[in-house]
């Protein structure tokens, strides 16, 4: 029984994900918005704790599967990038007074960074995986996971209760040290696999 309970923790979570991207993308249509997106941001922090769960229970029972190496993170990238996706389709956070256009470039750059590092390493990984070479997720791979998710809260708070220009200068602390952590990451993971194929092909 134990080990079908992490892929249907998966699922919950894919089905909250849905729902969380979705409130993110109805949410300018709300007169009540700060209360619709303290519901939205209530629903993402259990989607994150079904993640944790999940993991504990894979790792506690053994209930690892092929199936589940392959939908966890899955997941975890569409709530990730999903969400800051949303986030530029409807041009939040503001920062300061800039203006839309400048606005929406960095929106659409942040969430380029998220997309383009997910869809390399996921190439990677396939690469690796052929090879036999272990490619499991990694210190800084958790640490940038964590940052994003922190970014996305932050973005849910300071939409929703922040207005003051401090909220302006820590989102975009919290953007740049997500950017930077997660073009690290991928960069790690290039040397990661890197080593290995020069063996094997020497």
């Amino acid at each position: 029984m134990w080990k079908s309970v992490p892929n249907v923790l998966t699922f919950m979570r894919l089905g909250l994900t849905v729902v969380f991207l979705g409130m993110v993308l109805y949410w300018p249509r709300v007169t009540a918005g700060p209360v619709f997106l303290d519901v939205a941001f209530v629903l993402f922090v259990v989607a994150g704790l079904t993640d944790v769960v999940d993991g504990h229970v894979a790792r506690r029972w053994n209930a690892t599967s092929k199936f589940g190496r392959i939908i966890d993170p899955l997941v975890d990238k569409v709530l990730v990038c999903g969400a800051f996706v949303c986030f530029a389709l409807i041009g939040v956070p503001k920062l300061f007074d800039w203006d839309p256009v400048t606005l929406s470039v960095v929106h659409w750059a942040v969430a380029g960074v998220l997309i383009v590092r997910e869809a390399y390493v996921t190439i990677l990984r396939q690469v690796a995986e052929s090879r036999g070479i272990n490619f499991a997720a990694v210190r800084i791979g958790k640490i940038k996971m964590f940052v994003q998710v922190f970014a996305i809260g932050t973005v849910l708070i300071k939409v929703a209760h922040v207005p003051a220009a401090w909220g302006h200068w820590f989102t975009l602390a919290v953007f740049a040290l997500m950017v930077g952590v997660t073009i690290a990451s991928g960069w790690q993971a290039t040397q990661r696999i890197r080593t290995p194929l020069q063996v094997i092909e020497g």
